[in-house]
């Protein structure tokens, strides 16, 4: 006898196993969509940033932070060390030149002041003396010479007579002789004692040189040291405002310790930090900007200290035109330093992209603005807002500007809105 055999149904446990397979074949084949050829992943539009390549105006400028100074500065060091005795001004006060800061004392210095001074009125003492001596010396010379020349005029005289006797037979040989022999014996004398009041006169001038080159030169000493123990007084150079002032009452500074500065407050100039990457490129005559309360303030570049600590290096800079009302010493400006004159360039927008591709491939937006695929790019100089495009873009191109941390190695971005899958 036949029996009917009822149709069997789905059941549900069918229907999920049948589901499954489905699923896992689709994962298959979307897997082996994906991974053959270029590798693509979804990416939501709101989440990153298009930027539109341009072209325009380009200046290569770096930001760089300045702080204003007076123009100019005078470091106030201790000439001499000593102990602090007293102060006359405090720091901040407008100071006129010669007047007193403050005053150190130093017991060797004034006591070197005393025995210096006692040397020089010493020595003035015993050129007095010498001199005295030397005179009594000369007159005692000039006596004998007038002795020599009184006895030559004698012998002379004599020694004419005999000879006028002798002629005519009036005296003998032998009285003649010894009237011309004296008369000899006093001539001999009066050219020594001449030659003697010379060498005489020579020997006092030269002695008497030596002791007033010696008492200048003792009297030059005790001047210096007069002028050691007057800069223990510390006095402003010139005008200006007295800054940094660094000493107390009681307290020991060493000779060349700083103790100051004064600042000259007839203009201002403006010291900036830039990294050393750019010391090449820094010299005098390069022009920067600020902005302050709304107006723009030129300053250009007037000297570089090329010495290169942590990193950075320094430049004064001089304002052009005016200077800011109401600037302050030690005030704080934000500055763009140009590094070259303006020039039209193809300009693309600053981002985080440039931290995973350094510059040499973007992701360039597709024009219907579905997909952004990978090209290689080549850029040029920068500032703090655009890259100067050299190869690989050209005005009206979109490119994606934002991180690409999560990109990996995608080679395209699938550009959706919404979040992506």
């Amino acid at each position: 006898m036949d029996r009917i055999i009822k149709k069997k149904k789905w059941g549900t446990k069918r229907i999920l196993t049948i589901a499954g397979i489905v699923a896992v074949c689709g994962l298959i084949a979307a897997s082996l969509y994906f991974t053959s050829g270029k590798s693509r992943l979804n990416v939501d539009t709101e989440r990153i940033s298009i930027s539109e390549i341009k072209k325009g105006s380009f200046q290569e400028f770096i930001p760089v932070n300045g702080i204003v100074l007076p123009v100019t500065t005078i470091y106030l060091d201790a000439m001499e060390g000593g102990r602090v005795e007293e102060k006359y001004v405090d720091d901040g006060t407008e100071m006129k030149k010669g007047q007193p800061i403050l005053r150190l004392s130093n017991t060797d210095l004034q006591l070197g002041l005393v025995t210096q001074q006692t040397n020089v009125y010493n020595l003035l003492t015993q050129m007095q003396i010498s001199r005295n001596a030397a005179q009594q010396n000369t007159v005692n010379k000039l006596n004998q010479m007038t002795d020599v020349e009184s006895q030559l005029k004698e012998a002379e005289r004599v020694y004419r007579l005999n000879k006028h006797l002798y002629e005519q037979k009036a005296i003998g040989l032998q009285e003649f002789k010894q009237a011309e022999n004296n008369y000899n014996y006093y001539t001999q004398k009066k050219s020594l004692t001449m030659t003697i009041l010379k060498q005489d006169s020579s020997s006092n001038l030269q002695q008497l040189t030596q002791a007033r080159q010696s008492y200048e030169g003792s009297q030059n000493a005790l001047n210096v040291m007069r002028k050691k123990v007057g800069d223990l007084i510390v006095r402003a150079p010139v005008d200006g405002q007295l800054t940094s002032l660094d000493a107390e009452i009681g307290q020991n500074k060493n000779k060349g310790e700083r103790l100051g500065q004064l600042d000259v407050t007839s203009g201002f100039k403006v010291r900036a930090d830039i990294d050393e990457h750019y010391i090449s490129r820094i010299f005098p005559g390069l022009m920067g900007d600020f902005t302050l309360s709304d107006k723009t303030y030129k300053l250009k570049i007037k000297k570089v200290y090329t010495q290169v600590t942590n990193g950075r290096f320094q430049v004064d800079m001089e304002f052009t035109e005016a200077v800011p009302q109401g600037i302050r010493r030690g005030q704080t400006l934000q500055i763009r330093l140009a590094l070259g004159d303006e020039t039209q360039a193809i300009l693309l927008a600053k981002g985080g992209f440039f931290q995973q591709t350094g510059g040499n491939w973007i992701f360039k937006v597709s024009e219907n603005g579905n997909v952004a695929y990978k090209i290689d790019v080549q850029l040029g100089r920068q500032n703090p807002d655009y890259y100067e495009v050299l190869q690989g873009l050209k005005p009206g191109d979109k490119v994606i500007t934002s991180s690409y941390e999560n990109y990996g190695n995608m080679q395209e971005l699938i550009l959706k809105a919404g979040n992506p899958q």
